[in-house]
């Protein structure tokens, strides 16, 4: 994909597209959004909008950039992401030794930190010495579900640019599974359905965390909808089903059993 491929964000896409051909770049950009959002993927397209060199500010899909891009090894492009639970402090320090170097091409080296929410306090500081003196033609891009994670003085250096869903066939997918295990719960379903139909979709922390993010979004349309159908399910359900959501994605991020967590989330929505 391209940045003319994202939908549904069209002012960032558009705001990303002019940074990037003009050259008027920031050293560090926050891309923050729901864990069902892919921003590995937005965070890519902007770095072919700056690299590439034959569609420059939006990208292509046959140069030598782009497509190292795509198989995710270009070798100004470095990625970082959590080791664990976690970034550690080695790996900012490994990423700062490499953004010492000179770019292999161009005169840009652009690093993408992957759930940069999940760096420990020691890592930050790391990072923000890098961020407070940058090489020169360095651009961070740091990845989060969720900024309060990380410490005001990260914030304060970086540009944040929130992005909304988009319509992937993984975030598809994601979102009919939601709406699938919505509408069993409010049917009643017996609970060894329900759980049956967790065990299928949400068996790891990441997926359990993009199915949350996508059941709250459905939760929220039932909310809104002036249908007979949505009136019938009280609004004071849904809310309860959506702070139970919340309190089991904070559950998940404490380090919480995922297998425990989901099924504990069925049970007290009214599974």
């Amino acid at each position: 994909m391209i940045l003319n491929d994202i939908g549904g964000n069209d002012k960032l896409i558009e705001k990303l597209r002019f940074l990037s051909e003009s050259g008027n770049l920031s050293h560090a950009y926050i891309l923050e959004g729901e864990s069902s959002i892919d921003k590995l993927l937005v965070a890519n397209c902007f770095a072919k909008a700056i690299l590439c060199n034959t569609n420059k500010g939006n990208g292509c899909y046959e140069c030598p950039d782009c497509r190292k891009i795509d198989h995710g090894n270009h070798e100004d492009v470095i990625y970082i992401e959590a080791d664990g639970k976690s970034i550690k402090d080695e790996a900012v320090e490994e990423l700062q030794t490499r953004l010492k170097k000179k770019p292999f091409f161009g005169d840009r080296n652009i690093a993408i930190i992957k759930e940069a929410d999940t760096m420990t306090v020691r890592a930050q500081n790391r990072l923000l010495k890098t961020l407070e003196e940058p090489p020169a033609g360095t651009i961070i891009i740091l990845l989060s579900d969720n900024i309060e994670n990380l410490v005001q003085t990260i914030l304060s250096r970086c540009v944040i640019f929130r992005l909304y869903p988009f319509e992937t066939v993984e975030y598809k997918e994601i979102k009919q599974k939601a709406e699938n295990l919505v509408e069993l719960l409010r049917k009643n379903s017996p609970f060894y359905l329900l759980k049956g139909k967790i065990n299928e979709v949400a068996a790891e922390k990441e997926e359990a965390l993009k199915l949350l993010d996508a059941m709250e979004l459905t939760y929220r349309d039932l909310a809104i909808l002036e249908t007979k159908e949505s009136r019938i399910h009280k609004k004071t359900d849904i809310y309860k089903a959506v702070s139970l959501i919340e309190e089991t994605r904070r559950d998940l991020q404490r380090g919480i059993s995922t297998n425990y967590a989901m099924k504990s989330l069925i049970l007290k929505i009214g599974g």
